[in-house]
């Protein structure tokens, strides 16, 4: 954690440059759906970006409960106080749409990131990973673990989360292109918190272990629980793919209890994110043929990317993300904007 912390600074410092041109009183908040580990590195973000790009203000706030009313008070609380535009993690993919139209009406810009919410909306983008690719990709490596056969259950967040029917999908896809051959055993939703990963995966594994041969996980919680869970099976007969960068997964990979985990990128969501937003408070304008992906969701999508790492990248993740934040990086400023000079 203190390397992926020390090389995102050292990448925000290429932002710099920037500093320069930026309106110092510029005021912009990131506001999260609620507390989760996921979210963690954006409070950096927050005072990187703030720092390194000379903005006024950049607010970051967490509600203290995954709670769509509690994120909406925040957020009116920080229009009171002059915010000009909002950087959201959805806390609900209907509920924050509405405030994003009470945001515009007030001429407050906005966009989302983590998770995006459903077009027509005022949001300017969405920047997340692709959640489909990212669990479809992970159930690719779990197969190829496993062999190309066998029983596997599916281990994610919560069901009202925007991504988790997309991360089910994208497993789901990954099965059944392996003809039968690979059989979902059972997909266990709403585990994105200690108490219920904790209860629901130890039983699942007291259970059913016998009968699985893959674990995939598609959230940060599950996947530290059912890491620790085999190893504390010591067996490593059950294979797995989780996600995210916690410590106890990566040192699960280096002592080859699971097989790998899929990255994801929430510090870049927050930094670039944040960036994005100060230049079009300061004049700039997203270019007609900008590369937007388009998703089931939103025709506005960019893709902060997703990347697997096994035992043997596990030591050299950092320059993994590193690579793919500079992509994007060059690709905003070149692809994507066009700036008063």
């Amino acid at each position: 954690m203190k390397a992926y912390a020390t090389w995102l600074s050292a990448c925000a410092l290429m932002f710099a440059a920037h500093a320069a041109m930026a309106d110092d009183t510029n005021k912009i908040a990131i506001v999260v759906g609620g507390p989760h580990p996921y979210f963690a590195s954006m409070e950096g973000a927050a005072a990187d970006v703030k720092k390194q790009l000379g903005i006024g203000e950049v607010d970051y706030r967490v509600p203290q409960q995954w709670d769509v009313a509690q994120q909406n008070k925040l957020i009116e609380s920080l229009v009171s106080t002059g915010s000009k535009a909002f950087l959201l993690a959805p806390g609900d993919p209907v509920g924050s749409i509405t405030m994003m139209n009470e945001l515009k009406d007030s001429g407050i810009i906005s966009a989302v990131m983590a998770g995006c919410v459903s077009d027509p909306s005022p949001a300017m983008f969405c920047m997340a990973t692709d959640v489909y690719k990212s669990a479809y990709q992970g159930t690719k490596h779990l197969i190829e673990a496993m062999g190309g056969s066998g029983n596997i259950v599916h281990f994610t967040g919560l069901f009202a989360d925007s991504n988790t029917q997309l991360r089910i999908k994208g497993v789901e896809d990954a099965v059944a292109e392996t003809g039968g051959k690979v059989k979902i055993l059972q997909t266990i939703a709403d585990i994105d918190s200690p108490q219920p990963a904790d209860e629901k995966i130890n039983a699942y594994l007291a259970s059913q272990g016998s009968k699985t041969d893959g674990i995939i996980t598609t959230a940060w919680i599950p996947a530290v629980v059912a890491s620790t869970a085999l190893r504390n099976i010591g067996d490593k007969r059950i294979k797995m793919v989780g996600i995210d960068h916690d410590p106890i997964v990566l040192a699960a990979i280096k002592d080859g209890f699971i097989n790998g985990t899929m990255l994801q990128n929430p510090y870049g969501q927050a930094y670039l994110g944040t960036y994005v937003l100060d230049k079009v408070l300061n004049g700039c304008k997203f270019k007609d043929n900008a590369p937007f992906a388009k998703t089931a969701q939103t025709a506005r999508f960019i893709d902060t990317g997703t990347l697997f790492i096994g035992a043997d990248q596990v030591d050299k993740y950092v320059n993994g993300l590193k690579a793919l934040t500079d992509q994007l990086r060059g690709k905003l400023d070149a692809d994507y904007l066009s700036c008063p000079s």
